[in-house]
């Protein structure tokens, strides 16, 4: 376990987070020298794409230096809590990516903070110091300000900086006084190293319990059509393979058994199958028809659940009603209450924060 690194990247919107996972995904030798690769891989969803935004938490692995990685994608927008909230229980530390010029903006410290809380250790990257306008320095003191008010740790004071241009695919540890920002700072920025081994020196690996038998807290959903709902999460102890006989403790209380039908792991941005996992991995689970944020799975019915943090509450209440409008019918492929709501039923499956009544 000393060799896995479970980390969220967090930032505000247009600072560059989604580039720098595309960097380090590269770099890293996850595709091959012959593979063609779309710009911002990280991005899924085309409403992501094109506004150039995270909505969907994701995650994506990769190995360096016999260390493997994984990381998570989170949203900047505070509209889209529900999604960090989560993803914060799975991971033990966080890349702050802050542009150089803009500094730490509104949604930064509405996912900061979640961070914060949860006493993850945080590592910050200064991004784009390839910009003309670019002052780095500056931008650190207001970072570190910002800690300060979130009422950060000493701990989590004392975190290291590295200093970035994930368009230019570089990074350092240092800058100089008389160096050029639009030059990267220093002649012999290559590639994202820094940011490598910072991530692998100062974020933990992950805290495993000593208790011997299987527990997993499910902190996102992912649904297949052929294998129906997969639940992701974290191994907090333990070990569990395919054909294991598993118990979910529901949030009220309830016991159901069922048998692991399917296993999954991340190598980059796939989904891959294994036959067995242990404690600190992150693993997708198939097995139950059912399955929510928030609930255990472990070996044995008399077991104790796992705390989860509440997700926060829906940000927007919208009613959705009979449209009267002349041009009704007149637009989209499903326009029917039915189609309406069967829809909103299957995003329920993979978006806790979502409610329907």
């Amino acid at each position: 376990m000393d060799k896995i690194r479970n980390i969220a990247i967090i930032a505000h919107v247009d600072h560059g987070k989604t580039t720098l996972v595309d960097q380090l995904l590269r770099q890293s030798g996850t595709f091959r020298s012959n593979q063609k690769i779309e710009e911002r891989v990280m991005d899924s969803m085309d409403l992501e794409r094109e506004k150039g935004i995270t909505i969907r938490a994701k995650n994506a692995a990769f190995h360096w230096n016999a260390y493997r990685i994984n990381i998570v994608d989170t949203p900047g927008h505070a509209d889209f809590g529900g999604e960090v909230e989560r993803i914060m229980k799975m991971v033990d530390g966080v890349l702050l990516v802050v542009d150089a010029h803009d500094g730490p903006q509104a949604q930064t410290r509405f996912v900061l903070r979640k961070a914060l809380e949860n006493k993850l250790k945080p590592v910050v990257v200064i991004n784009k110091i390839d910009r003309e306008n670019a002052r780095p320095h500056r931008v650190v003191d207001m970072v570190f300000d910002l800690f300060v008010e979130l009422k950060a740790t000493d701990e989590q004071l004392d975190f290291p900086i590295i200093y970035a241009s994930a368009k230019e695919g570089f990074a350092m540890r240092e800058l100089f006084a008389t160096a050029n920002p639009s030059d990267g700072g220093h002649e012999n920025n290559k590639d994202m190293t820094p940011l490598f081994q910072a991530i692998v020196q100062h974020v933990p690996p992950p805290k495993i319990s000593s208790e011997p038998f299987f527990q997993m807290l499910v902190s996102n959903l992912d649904y297949s059509d052929y294998l129906g709902r997969i639940a992701l999460g974290r191994i907090v102890s333990g070990r569990v393979a395919i054909g294991d006989s598993i118990v979910c403790i529901r949030r009220d209380g309830r016991r159901q058994r069922a048998t692991v039908t399917a296993l999954f792991t991340y190598e980059g941005l796939e989904q891959v199958e294994i036959k067995h996992a242990a404690a600190g991995e992150i693993v997708g689970l198939t097995g139950f028809d059912e399955v929510y944020i928030g609930e255990t799975f472990t070996d044995l019915e008399e077991r104790r659940p796992l705390q989860f943090v509440d997700i926060d509450p829906p940000t927007i209440r919208m009613h959705i009603l009979v449209n009267d409008s002349p041009f009704a019918g007149r637009e989209g492929k499903y326009v029917t209450a039915r189609h309406i709501r069967e829809r909103l039923t299957r995003e329920t499956r993979g978006n806790v924060s979502l409610q329907v009544n």
